[in-house]
C-alpha cells in the first residue's frame, strides 16, 4: 500500500467518518473528508484523490448520482457504502462504475483491506508493460499503450477496472475464460467468489462498445463457464 494514497470520504454519518478519518490516518493514508455528494464533488475537484470511499444515502446529493458525475470526467476507484442486504444497491453502484462495494455495517479491517486490493491492482495496471494494440476489426481497436479504445473511430469511454477486464479478454481472444480466472486476474484474488461483478461488468462493456448489446459481437457468453472474446476477422 502506498503511504500517500489519498482518499476522499463522502458520508454524512458523522460518527462513521470520525472512526474512518482516525483509522484510515493511523494505517498511513492521507484522507479527506466530505459530509455530501455536492460537497464531496467540490473536494473530488480540488484534491484528485487515488480512491473514493462514497455513501448511498445522503442529503442534497446521493450516492447514485455523485459517482455518476464522477464517472462522466474520471476513472478514479471508488467504493460504495451500501444498506447490508440490499442486493439492488449494491447492482446499481457497479453499474454506474462503482469498483466495489461494501455492505454496512462493516469492519474497518476489511474496508482497508478493499481499499488497498484496489490500489494494488491500480497501480499494477499503470506500471504493467505496454504490449501496444490487442484487437482490431473494422470498427473497434484495443490499445493497451494507448490506454485507449475505439470504435469507429471514436474513444469509447471506459473505467480503468473495465479497461483491465477488456485487456484480458483481448490478449485471451479465441479463449474461454471462466469467472474464477477473469476475477482473480483483473480484481484479485480476494474476488474470486463475486460471481456478479464479472456479470455486471460483460454487460456494462457490451453496452459501449457492442452496436446490438443483446446479440453481441465481441464478448460471448459460454453458459456455466464463464466469456470468450471474439478472434478478429
Amino acid at each position: 500500500m502506498d503511504p500517500k494514497a489519498r482518499l476522499l470520504i463522502i458520508d454524512d454519518d458523522t460518527t462513521l467518518v470520525n472512526a474512518l478519518e482516525m483509522y484510515l490516518s493511523r494505517e498511513g493514508f492521507d484522507v479527506h473528508l466530505a459530509a455530501n455528494g455536492a460537497e464531496g464533488l467540490k473536494a473530488f475537484y480540488a484534491l484528485r484523490p487515488d480512491l473514493v470511499v462514497l455513501d448511498v444515502m445522503m442529503p442534497q446529493m446521493d450516492g447514485w448520482e455523485t459517482c455518476r458525475r464522477i464517472r462522466e470526467l474520471s476513472t478514479t476507484p471508488i467504493i460504495m457504502l451500501t444498506a447490508k442486504g440490499q442486493e439492488t444497491d449494491r447492482v446499481m453502484g457497479l453499474k454506474l462504475g462503482a469498483d466495489d462495494y461494501v455492505p454496512k455495517p462493516f469492519s474497518l479491517k476489511e474496508l482497508v483491506a478493499r481499499i488497498e486490493a484496489i490500489l494494488r491492482r491500480t497501480r499494477r495496471s499503470e506500471s504493467v508493460n505496454k504490449s501496444g494494440v490487442l484487437y482490431v476489426t473494422d470498427d473497434l481497436v484495443v490499445d493497451s499503450e494507448r490506454w485507449e479504445v475505439r470504435r469507429d473511430g471514436e474513444p469509447v469511454d471506459l473505467t480503468s477496472t473495465e479497461l483491465r477486464l477488456l485487456f484480458y479478454l483481448a490478449e485471451n481472444a479465441g479463449h474461454v475464460l471462466s469467472h474464477q480466472q477473469l476475477l482473480e486476474q483483473v480484481w484479485g484474488p480476494e474476488y474470486v467468489d463475486n460471481v456478479d461483478y464479472t456479470k455486471l461488468y460483460i454487460w456494462r462493456l457490451r453496452q459501449k462498445l457492442e452496436k446490438d448489446p443483446s446479440s453481441p459481437r465481441y464478448i460471448l457468453t459460454e453458459r456455466g463457464i464463464g466469456y470468450r472474446m471474439a478472434r478478429p476477422n
